[in-house]
């Protein structure tokens, strides 16, 4: 059976040159980073390089790379490496639950968090976060592209916010990484997120880009490793995949690759919302990462429509990979407005660099027979044919 995989916000499959350069640090050169024989400082000289590389992607210095084990150890490590019990931090809605939770906690634990809405393209608004500021405020974290619909926020503005207010600002750029240009600078940012796994190196890597002069409380306790922030042994093959991949990411940035990711996924989301009836792109008027869309199929459960579709050779899904089996419907769906029905219905194609045309007419030949199919079982939508 031919399978087309159209998940990669989900995760991305490593790519062969990502698998290559971590190859020899599976077997051949196994030194542990942190020792001083010959065997250590090679396997040191290469986590170093792979530092560089993803400091040049998010235009930082190097020294302020902290190596880390994904995107959710690294928005734990800036928010609870600066928050404390009296402290008010402001966050969005529509945040992933590696932020959400990690500041349901800190409301647990004394801190006081402000909620911010978003609108129906899945914005934040900067100037509630100037209108959120309190005396105590410690830190805004807001995500720069959401997971599920890809819509890209104002980081830019948020930045400002937060350097006239002198408050620490964190984005989780996990979603963000290798689809658009990234510098720290311009968007004003102390502490920015990413993770390997969703730009083509393996699961279990990360980084946090942590400004010069942050202090930050470690979340683990050990040795000095990562210069005191982040104890353990370097997990070296990983790592020389990330760096790998931020290469990669730079490249592909600078010769349109990802221009003609965005052009597969007009193509995707154009062609469905010409043949098929009641659907529609959720966030599709704002500013997206051009690899995602999320469409709803209105009189149909996504899960059912994910489920058909993989069962003809199609990965999709209906969000965000850590809520899969959720009874309630997307946080970041029902916060822009929908209804709990129209989030139900909504599936997320997110393309990935080995996605092809050829996968996108693979996926357009069986999504409207599909929908269609479902919508015939559907009595909601037969006793809307009935009345129309």
């Amino acid at each position: 059976m031919q399978r087309v995989y159209l998940d990669n916000n989900a995760t991305t499959p490593v790519l062969p040159d990502i698998q290559a350069a971590m190859q020899p640090y599976l077997w051949e050169h196994f030194g542990n980073a942190s020792s001083i024989h010959h065997h250590g400082q090679e396997t040191r000289a290469a986590v170093e390089r792979a530092r560089e590389s993803v400091a040049t992607l998010v235009g930082c210095r190097a020294s302020e790379i902290v190596f880390t084990s994904g995107g959710t150890e690294g928005d734990n490590l800036a928010i609870f490496g600066l928050a404390q019990p009296g402290d008010h931090v402001i966050t969005s809605t529509i945040e992933h639950h590696a932020v959400l939770n990690s500041c349901k906690y800190l409301e647990t634990a004394g801190c006081e968090i402000t909620w911010l809405p978003v609108n129906a393209n899945c914005l934040v608004n900067p100037d509630d976060v100037r209108r959120a500021l309190r005396p105590n405020t410690k830190l805004i974290t807001v995500m720069m592209a959401n997971n599920e619909t890809g819509v890209i926020q104002p980081v830019d503005a948020i930045g400002q916010v937060a350097a006239e207010a002198d408050v620490y600002f964190h984005t989780d750029a996990v979603q963000a990484a290798g689809k658009v240009s990234i510098d720290v600078n311009q968007i004003g940012c102390d502490l920015l997120s990413i993770s390997g796994h969703k730009m083509h190196s393996p699961q279990g890597v990360g980084a946090l880009y942590v400004r010069k002069g942050t202090i930050l409380r470690p979340l683990f306790f050990g040795g000095s490793h990562e210069r005191s922030r982040r104890a353990g042994t370097e997990n070296v093959p990983g790592i020389v995949a990330l760096g790998k991949a931020a290469e990669l990411a730079a490249e592909g940035l600078s010769h349109g690759a990802m221009q003609e990711i965005g052009r597969l996924r007009d193509r995707l989301e154009q062609t469905v919302l010409a043949q098929v009836e009641a659907t529609g792109v959720n966030g599709g008027s704002a500013a997206r990462v051009p690899n995602t869309t999320n469409i709803y199929f209105d009189f149909i459960e996504g899960e059912a429509l994910v489920i058909a579709l993989d069962l003809k050779g199609l990965a999709v899904s209906t969000g965000a990979a850590c809520s899969s089996g959720a009874i309630e419907p997307s946080h970041v769906l029902t916060a822009m407005g929908l209804t709990a029905d129209r989030a139900r219905a909504s599936l997320r194609f997110s393309l990935g660099k080995e996605n092809s045309s050829a996968d996108i007419d693979f996926a357009l030949s069986l999504i409207p027979a599909t929908v269609a199919r479902l919508r015939e079982l559907s009595p909601v939508y037969n006793k809307q044919a009935v009345s129309r």
